[in-house]
Formats: C-alpha cells, structure tokens, sequence
C-alpha cells in the first residue's frame, strides 16, 4: 500500500502535458510565427512528445514526434510545464541548461510569445518582425516598453541567439531589441555589399521604424563595428557604446587586400557545406576556456550555423561581411583608425586576453585614437565575453550604461 501511494503522488506531481499543450493551441498563433511553416518537436522523456505545426498563422497540435522538424525542443516535464504556464520564458530554461534544442534555432527561439498565454512578465522576450530598408528582419524584444532601450548587435556569422545572456538581466530595466542583421539569422539576406557603412544604414533606419530616437547599443565583433560606425555618422541616435571584442581595420596581414578584392563574394556557392562536428570545433576556439560551455549549446549554434550557411544569399552575406572586414582601410581619409578619433559617444572597449580573431593589443590603439573611452581586457576570455563571462559582461555594462 505505501508502495502504491507514493507511486500515486509521484504520477500526481507530473504536470498535464498534454492539457498546457492543447490550452496553448487553442488560442492559435501570434508574433513571427504567425506567417511561417514547419513542425517543432517538443521531448520530454520519459513521458512522451508533442509536434506542433505551424502553417501561415494556423496551428495544429499531435501527439509524438514526425520525421524532419525544423527543430527538436528537449526539456523535463516541470520545465516545459513552466514554459507553456508562461512562469519562465524558453530563452530562460535554455540559458539555464534546462532545455535544449537542434536544429532551426531561431525557429525554436520564436516560440516565446508566440503562442499566447495571457500576461507575460515583461522581461520575457517576444519574437517580432519588421521591415526597414525593403528588409524584413527578426528580431527579439524584452523589457518595459517605456524603458530606456539597450540594442544588442551580434557578430559575423552569428544570430541574435549569440547575445542572449543580455537579454533576460538587461530586460529588468531596459527595453531591449536584439535583431538579427540583414544577411544573417532569420533575416532576409539582399544582394548586399555588407560594410560596416551599409549596416549602419540600416541600423539608423531600423530604429526610426521602431520609434526609437536614441538607445545605448552593445555589440559584440562585428555588431561592435556597426555600433561603432553608429556613434560615427548618426552620434545624436547614440547614448553610450560597449564594445565587446569589435572589428577593427586590420593593419597587419593585408598582403592579400588585391586578391580578396578581386574575388567576388557571389563566389561563395562553390564552398561547400561544412560538417556539424568541424563547425563546433571552429566554434570552440572562440573561447579561451571551452570547456566553460556546454555541448548542447555548441550543437544549437552548429546547426544554426549550418542551416543558414545552407541558403546562398545568406551564405553570399557571410563572405561578404567577412570580406568587407578585411578591406576596410585602416588609415586614409575614409580609413577606420583616421575616423576612429572623431567617436564622441562615451564607448567601453571590452576585450578578451585569448581572443585570436580581434587579439587585446588593439586596446592600446584604441586608447590611443580615443582616449576618452574606456577599455578592458577580461582575464581567461576569449571572443564572446558575454557567453563565456556572463556575469562579470554584464556587471560591466551595467556600470557603463547605468
């Protein structure tokens, strides 16, 4: 008998799965998902899984899986419960190593908010699109809508997914928007040159859609170039700058500047498609440690990377970014290190000691070019401060921003 009751109150603590799942259902679909199509596999073993379809703004729910989602969400009963409760938001159980997903990424991310569960705490991020430049984009949002905005700016080759240890803290007290560039992510990829000039451009007219006037922005890599390029040309949209490992000109190793410039980036079709197990171990060496980080979130970015690299027009954008990072002058009268001294934005510099894509000794040329900025070098760090040291990251925009 005692056998049978804590049997009893063992099956009585799992959360009704299959109720939460048709309640959200029920409701139908809203926010980025409303135009897309594709299938995502929710797991919870050991007690089963759920397929939800998605088709143009219908939905249908099925119980078990179907061959070839475009994602595989895996969590535990009580963290999916949660989920589907509306309690914690998916960016939250994945941060927190309490889901994991493969496959479409971003797909997956633009579930949060999508399927409506009434009020929402406001830190929970919603998936969102719009248009700006003839371009659509994806793009997240979390926080008070009346409070002051913090962009967040990925880097080459990487989606707004890169900065979402920002996204839930800054999101207390910020209004935060995480895009992912034109060319990258679920964003439309157009047949751009992708400079530093032409992102700019369209971060300018990105926040005059949205309604943003002014906004303190961080960007990591090649989003801190943008941000940078931002506090150049359109200063008065500009609160504050951190910069987290940024793109600089490069002023060794540009012995090949002719040959990258004669290569068009249309060139691109004829790469092939790397293997999942070559693009974690190009990701790995993005961090000094990296071990710090988990393998799933390595296989998230994997297949995130790869699914997009798939396409041509974002694979075009990826060479092309890379390219235009490459030959950007570093001195003349258009150069970067020339222009470099006229950023009046208060700006943070933060770099990584084992960064060995953009290496810390930038930090003296910086301070050299503007030495009213601030810079950083984090200990033990690689590429990705806010992933590898989040806590310490954004302990120091925090500060900087206030």
């Amino acid at each position: 008998m005692a056998a049978r009751s804590a049997a009893a109150r063992t099956l009585a603590a799992i959360p009704n799965l299959d109720a939460l799942f048709n309640a959200r259902v029920r409701q139908g679909v809203t926010g980025a998902l409303a135009g897309e199509r594709g299938a995502v596999v929710f797991s919870s073993p050991p007690i089963g899984s759920w397929t939800v379809r998605f088709d143009t703004g219908r939905v249908r729910l099925l119980r078990g899986s179907v061959r070839h989602p475009r994602a595989v969400v895996r969590a535990d009963a009580a963290t999916l419960a949660a989920i589907l409760d509306g309690r914690i938001s998916g960016l939250e159980a994945f941060l927190d190593h309490g889901l994991t997903v493969r496959g479409d990424l971003a797909f997956a991310l633009q579930m949060d908010g999508a399927l409506d569960v009434g009020p929402r705490p406001q830190h929970h991020p919603a998936s969102k699109t719009v248009e700006a430049l003839g371009v659509r984009v994806a793009y997240l949002e979390a926080g008070p809508a009346d409070a002051p905005v913090v962009l967040l700016l990925h880097g080459l080759g990487a989606t707004n997914a890169s900065m979402l240890p920002l996204v839930v803290d800054l999101a207390r007290d910020h209004r935060v928007i995480a895009p992912d560039f034109p060319g990258f992510g679920a964003s439309q990829a157009p047949m751009w040159r992708y400079s530093a000039a032409e992102l700019g451009r369209w971060l300018g007219e990105f926040m005059t859609v949205l309604g943003i006037r002014r906004a303190d922005l961080v960007g990591n890599s090649l989003g801190g170039r943008v941000a940078i390029e931002a506090g150049l040309v359109a200063p008065d949209t500009v609160e504050r700058l951190v910069l987290l490992c940024p793109s600089p000109a490069f002023l060794r190793g540009r012995q090949f500047v002719p040959l990258v410039r004669a290569l068009p980036p249309s060139g691109s079709i004829l790469l092939p498609r790397l293997p999942h197990g070559l693009v974690v171990r190009s990701i790995r060496t993005m961090f000094a440690d990296p071990d710090r980080l988990d393998g799933p979130w390595y296989d998230a970015a994997a297949d995130e990377h790869r699914r997009v690299m798939a396409d041509f027009r974002h694979r075009r954008a990826f060479y092309a970014a890379m390219r235009e990072i490459y030959l950007e002058p570093p001195r003349g009268d258009h150069g970067f290190w020339e222009r470099l001294p006229r950023l009046a934005a208060p700006a943070l510099f933060v770099w990584g000691d084992h960064d060995r894509l953009v290496p810390s000794r930038f930090a003296r040329h910086v301070t050299a070019a503007v030495p009213h900025s601030e810079s950083v070098v984090i200990d033990n760090c690689g590429h990705v401060p806010q992933f590898e040291h989040p806590e310490l990251t954004l302990r120091l925009i925090r500060d900087f921003i206030g």
